[in-house]
């Protein structure tokens, strides 16, 4: 038997409500046990000496794009799972929006495969609501949840036809699949390139409102209470699209919402450039070393251009209130690799998107623990057994005969992310160059060090 034992870390496992300094050890790529003095069986034993270091279940992001198949410029699912194994993350969920798109059995076998030949970390695979993404005509639900689906979503657009989308959510419903929207009204947020406020005015930049999220957030809302079905609004970025969701919870509708850290660490003033930034929300970046340098960059800057875009400072405080008091139960990066020549454009015409999956768990200990406004445990549970829980997913978890997938982390470590540090075939990040705090250690999926310093 093959053995791993990890000594000395404090041991966080939100889904067995533990917390305290332990072991672990994994055999035969299975948790055996979590505690102290544990008795190692004969045979060859990996010994990692975790003091002074987090370990935690494999952290899992339900949101990332790895461009495989037809994107592979951008990112391949080799490279996209080096980046998650070296931001922590022992799994991750790809969306649909590939070229082809995962509309069918045969494509979500193709990434199966190609996972399992070339992946580093855990890949499990969403298929699309509609067929191509058009949100014309439903996607064969049945036969894509019999190839190995988690959920459905159409992340990169959203279906627009209402009945459309009640009869997707009935048909989940059927398949037990969550069903999970990207929030966006076309006919409101139109051609529109950041949040409509002060500094879309100021630049000159087209402006995409905030009720082009909510109005969906409210649509999703009143068809996840009438179905039945569970909907997980993606990527939230409006103080309006949290109340919503908060408001909905209460009443006991099945819905559930994220977060992505960009979204709770910048706001729509990063696009007039860091002068402008800092000036107008010097206070908002929490956890920053006392003498780390404010990172610069100027106006009209591609790689602040997401969607859904930075908003308001108020708007970020909202998601942050969301976070804290749990109305946002998951954590997410919404990793979305472009090549560089793709962003080397007028803001106009770049794409939107930025990568995310190395900086996410930095950025979160950043605003939420260091700034005091969340416990780890609590942070922690946002990326292990919520999404695993939502996605009827066997992971989040220490509990002996689960798969030793176990993230260590350093919650206080100071480092640079640079283009050196990452992994991914992209650099598309507005976080290039910053001072981040906390940093992945080792990441470790069925027993086997997927990477480790």
């Amino acid at each position: 038997m093959k053995s791993l034992l990890l000594t000395g870390g404090r041991v966080i496992d939100p889904a067995n409500n533990f917390d305290a300094v332990a072991d672990v050890l994994a055999v035969d790529g299975k948790i055996s046990a979590v505690g102290v003095g544990l008795s190692v069986p004969a045979g060859e034993v990996e010994r990692v000496d975790a003091k002074g270091l987090v370990v935690c279940p494999g952290l899992i992001d339900l949101h990332v794009h790895l461009r495989e198949p037809g994107q592979t410029a951008k990112e391949t699912i080799a490279t996209g799972t080096r980046a998650a194994a070296r931001g922590g993350f022992a799994s991750i969920v790809c969306m649909p929006n590939t070229s082809p798109a995962i509309d069918n059995p045969g494509t979500v076998a193709l990434i199966h495969d190609a996972a399992l030949d070339q992946g580093a970390v855990n890949v499990f695979v969403t298929g699309a609501i509609t067929r191509n993404i058009a949100g014309e005509e439903l996607a064969p639900i049945g036969s894509l949840k019999k190839a190995g689906i988690v959920a459905i979503t159409d992340d990169g657009h959203c279906v627009q036809n209402n009945e459309l989308m009640r009869g997707a959510l009935k048909y989940a419903r059927m398949f037990d699949l969550p069903v999970m929207d990207h929030c966006q009204d076309y006919s409101l947020v139109t051609d529109g390139v950041m949040h409509e406020g002060y500094w879309s005015t100021a630049l000159g930049l087209r402006g995409w409102p905030s009720a082009g999220e909510e109005i969906i957030v409210a649509r999703n809302i009143l068809l996840a209470e009438s179905t039945g079905s569970h909907v997980h609004c993606q990527h939230l970025s409006s103080a309006g699209s949290v109340r919503l969701l908060r408001e909905a919870k209460q009443r006991g509708v099945p819905v559930s919402g994220e977060a992505c850290p960009h979204h709770f660490t910048l706001t729509d003033a990063a696009v007039a450039g860091s002068e402008k930034f800092w000036a107008a929300d010097g206070q908002g970046i929490s956890g920053l070393p006392g003498d780390a340098p404010k990172p610069s960059w100027p106006a009209y800057d591609t790689h602040f251009k997401m969607n859904p875009p930075l908003r308001s400072a108020s708007d970020r405080e909202a998601i942050l209130q969301g976070l804290t008091d749990g109305t946002l139960e998951i954590l997410a990066s919404d990793h979305a690799p472009h090549c560089g020549y793709e962003k080397e454009v007028e803001f106009d015409y770049a794409p939107f998107g930025i990568t995310g999956l190395e900086t996410e768990l930095a950025l979160a200990l950043m605003q939420l623990y260091h700034s005091k406004r969340l416990g780890l445990p609590e942070i922690i549970a946002k990326f292990t057994i919520t999404p695993a829980r939502l996605l009827r997913l066997s992971k989040g978890t220490l509990s002996p005969g689960a798969d030793a997938d176990i993230t260590i982390f350093d919650p206080d470590r100071a480092w640079t992310f640079s283009r050196e540090v990452s992994a991914s075939k992209s650099f598309n990040s507005p976080f290039l160059g910053w001072t981040l705090r906390g940093k992945a250690v080792a990441t470790f999926v069925g027993g086997r060090k997927a990477w480790g310093e």
